[in-house]
């Protein structure tokens, strides 16, 4: 039996290894307190809640990939509040099973002569998987600290070869916000060179000073994909509920696609996200609680000397730990700590750790102060 060889070349998934890591310490009994994978651990408010179980019929049907008319003008009338954006809800918001399927598919139905994927470093995994079992190959375009997490579009010389750039910002995993300008100038070369400009915004909602931009309001949206999802903003990643805004043509391969690979919520999951995407109240109370974390746990990494070297924006603190980021989050680990090194979103990410502000107001008290103990 011959399996795929994309899969046997790749590297384990590098919060597969974290998984290991955790295992191992829980084993010889520690009690952890888990700053490493993005999954949010507050709780889904009661309203969205209700609105699922009450949205549970007695017979169930498979779902549409188009999603429901309603789900579509929800997610409209969110993007119009939010960003003063006018989209076409029937022709331009394809509803996804959260964010990652929809990202890591994307290269699937975008592919064609060429074959070339863009992707930041450093970056969430899924991208490059995404364009590797596509059949497609990748450029990595490095991110650093000294030009404020943005890539240098100056530096890339390959716009006429790549299919898709992908950006994310709000960033994971520095937390670095992008500004409009950058948008725009990435919207002009993706129309110039024939390429799409997809840019995950599953942050966007996380934020402390100012509400970040979207890809979105940029002027001309020819060639933009943009991708979000309600797993952060409402605590929902287990509903497993997103979308895609794109041009029409986009959303209409979208639509041919994904019946294929039956990639759409269940319909009480939708109805649910009509809710969340209708209800703005609850996501200010969420930015409060990871306000609030990020105020217990910042000072005690930098009463230790660790800097913060981003976070603008997310429920991230990306740390400079002044050596190697690997070695640095094993030692947090022997303490009950667990952080991701940053050398697991690439090289570029080395010397530098990822403090994923999911556990509980009361663990992250407790973890300030091993922190104070240990570093």
């Amino acid at each position: 039996m011959q399996l795929s060889p994309v899969l046997s070349e790749l590297a384990q998934y590098p919060f597969a290894r974290l998984d290991d890591w955790k295992a191992e310490a829980a084993a010889t009994g520690l009690e952890l307190i888990d700053f490493g994978m993005g999954d949010p651990r507050e709780v889904t408010p009661a309203f969205i809640r209700e609105t699922l179980a009450s949205s549970i019929e007695a017979v169930s049907s498979y779902p549409r990939a188009t999603g429901l008319p309603e789900l579509r003008d929800a997610i409209a009338g969110w993007i119009g509040r939010r960003y003063a954006v006018d989209v076409d809800p029937a022709r331009e918001i394809v509803p996804t099973l959260g964010s990652k399927e929809a990202i890591f598919s994307f290269a699937q139905v975008v592919l064609g002569d060429k074959r070339l994927v863009a992707v930041p470093e450093p970056a969430y995994p899924v991208y490059e998987r995404g364009a590797l079992f596509a059949g497609g190959s990748v450029v990595t375009v490095p991110l650093s600290e000294q030009n404020g997490w943005l890539p240098d579009l100056n530096a890339f010389d390959a716009w006429d070869e790549i299919a898709l750039f992908w950006v994310c910002y709000p960033n994971n995993p520095t937390g670095a916000v992008a500004p409009l300008s950058f948008y725009e100038e990435l919207a002009a070369r993706a129309r110039e060179h024939g390429f799409v400009l997809c840019s995950d915004e599953a942050y966007s909602e996380l934020w402390f000073d100012e509400p970040p931009v979207s890809a979105l309001q940029v002027e001309d949206r020819t060639n933009v994909a943009v991708f979000n999802t309600l797993s952060k903003r409402s605590s929902m990643t287990g509903y497993r509920s997103g979308f895609v805004c794109a041009p029409p043509d986009l959303c209409d391969a979208l639509r041919a696609f994904r019946p294929t690979v039956g990639t759409a919520p269940q319909e009480f999951v939708q109805r649910a996200s009509v809710a969340a995407w209708s209800d703005d109240a609850h996501v200010e109370d969420v930015r409060a609680l990871y306000r609030r974390k990020r105020e217990t746990l910042l000072p005690a990494l930098e009463e230790r000397g660790l800097r913060l070297a981003g976070s603008e924006a997310t429920f991230y603190l990306w740390c400079d730990v002044g050596g190697p980021s690997e070695e640095f989050a094993r030692r947090l680990l022997g303490h009950g700590v667990v952080v991701a090194p940053g050398s697991f979103f690439g090289a570029a990410g080395e010397g530098y750790a990822r403090f994923a502000l999911v556990p509980t107001q009361a663990e992250c008290e407790r973890a300030a102060t091993i922190l104070r103990e240990v570093l």
